[in-house]
């Protein structure tokens, strides 16, 4: 599965390990987070996010 990155803040969305604290399981893709989902360290949407090229 893709990581996506903050390009707010550098956090990095891993679907392995998800987001728990944020109600995320493990295992769940980015394309499937909640539209209303926020970046755990500096709170901005989805759509701040960016695809991390491996």
């Amino acid at each position: 599965m893709k990581k996506y990155r903050c390009i707010v803040c550098d956090w990095i969305y891993d679907p392995e390990v998800g987001d728990p604290d944020g109600g995320i399981a493990p295992g769940t893709a980015f394309e499937d987070i909640p539209d209303d989902w926020s970046c755990p360290l500096c709170g901005v949407t989805k759509d701040d996010f960016e695809l991390v090229e491996e």
